[in-house]
């Protein structure tokens, strides 16, 4: 249950009555401020924020909308339209989600430390030739992180976030990438390194590679947002790109020649993330609360969309090449 107060100018009373109209609310008038007072059940929340927000001028400091959830109240008639909601699929408030998405915009040491360690423990298992090295180091990277950061900012057309978002996704790719170089080269020095079948197995351009990293930004993306640990949806995401990077820092010491069809392989995968993600944010039904932000959000997506596939349709073209 919410409580919903709406502080409003007299200019702009009649619009708020309209808005509300077959809802019960109680109203007051304080020093030319009326004040509606609201009473819902949580799956209406949305609809009347929305609703409020399209006719209520928040220019104007003493318009206001105020949403609290009491400890209880008592009511038949609030009883009877709980009662009466359909049950209908849950739907994650967008302020909600961003508070959630908000820390997969910065870089900081931990995610930093978690990614590069993971990315050390995959090169071990690559060299070692031992699959289930390289999927347990999946458990700790945090690469699931922007990529639904990026999926979520995109929906809601916040482009600085966005970006910010694909920003951590680079760096943390590339440290992987820069470690994995330095020790495959030190290592290297001590013990001639050679192609395992893991690295081999990873360095061969495949189609077939980015359509299931589509389903696996996909699956993923839905599972987070559902409350699936991160750690738990981000095993895919992860194993999809840690290794491929682990192997290109590994084929640069050893194979530079097929740095090319590894970086193909990484470009792929991401990008196939990404776009299977946007995918699962849409079907989520992710957008803002006012139809202005809507609009913009619309427009920003679409430019976003339309890049992303325009990237995913030229590697998926050259590793068909590649391939052949």
């Amino acid at each position: 249950m919410k409580k919903i107060v709406v502080h409003v100018r007299k200019d702009g009373y009649e619009k708020v009555k309209e808005a509300l109209e077959g809802v019960h609310y109680t109203e007051i008038l304080l020093q030319d401020v009326y004040v509606f007072t609201i009473y819902a059940p949580d799956e209406h929340l949305d609809d009347l924020i929305e609703k409020i927000q399209n006719v209520l001028d928040l220019r104007y400091n003493e318009n206001l909308i105020e949403v609290s959830t009491p400890e209880f109240v008592i009511s038949s008639r609030l009883k009877r339209a709980v009662k009466n909601i359909e049950k209908k699929e849950e739907k994650t408030p967008v302020e909600k989600l961003l508070d959630s998405i908000r820390p997969y915009g910065e870089l900081d040491l931990e995610k930093l430390a978690l990614t590069t360690i993971a990315g050390l423990i995959a090169l071990s298992g690559l060299l070692l030739n031992n699959p289930v090295i390289i999927i347990g180091a999946m458990l700790l990277s945090p690469i699931i992180g922007p990529i639904y950061g990026f999926s979520i900012y995109a929906a809601l057309g916040m482009v600085r976030e966005s970006l910010r978002c694909l920003g951590v996704l680079a760096a943390l790719l590339l440290s992987v990438f820069a470690l994995s170089a330095v020790a495959a080269f030190l290592i290297n020095l001590v013990i001639p390194l050679t192609l395992t079948a893991e690295i081999a197995s990873r360095v061969v351009v495949n189609p077939i590679y980015t359509l299931m990293a589509v389903l696996l930004g996909f699956a993923a993306v839905l599972a987070f947002n559902r409350g699936t640990s991160e750690v738990i949806a981000g095993v895919a995401i992860a194993a999809a790109i840690i290794p491929p990077m682990a192997v290109m820092g590994i084929v640069l010491v050893i194979q530079p020649p097929s740095l090319i069809a590894s970086a193909l392989l990484v470009g792929g995968q991401v990008v196939g993330l990404i776009v299977g993600a946007l995918l699962a944010v849409a079907m989520l039904k992710v957008r803002p609360r006012s139809s202005r932000d809507r609009a913009i959000a619309q427009r920003y997506l679409k430019r976003s969309v339309a890049l992303i596939v325009l990237l995913f349709a030229l590697l998926l073209w050259i590793t068909l090449i590649m391939a052949e």
